[in-house]
């Protein structure tokens, strides 16, 4: 039997998502392989008011998978003038 592994990233969420980022943020346990859309509905998180999404530095999808280690930061559409 093989045992699952628990993996771990770095979630931030700004402006008005920020009410959607957990208590353990900065160590937020994961499945490895899960993709940021499953981490999304584990949270709770409005897909509609997600705009975009950076894992390590650089553009990331729903589709993306998470294995651990990652920082994920997540943006909604912010409008200025």
């Amino acid at each position: 039997m093989k045992k699952h592994l628990k993996a771990y990233i770095h979630i931030k969420f700004f402006a008005t998502l920020s009410k959607c980022t957990p208590v353990s943020a900065e160590n937020f346990p994961i499945e490895p392989g899960i993709t940021v859309l499953d981490l999304f509905k584990q949270l709770e998180v409005p897909v509609d008011d997600v705009k975009l999404i950076f894992i390590n530095n650089k553009k990331g999808e729903l589709t993306s998978e998470l294995r651990g280690g990652e920082r994920v930061g997540v943006f909604p559409p912010v409008g200025g003038g």
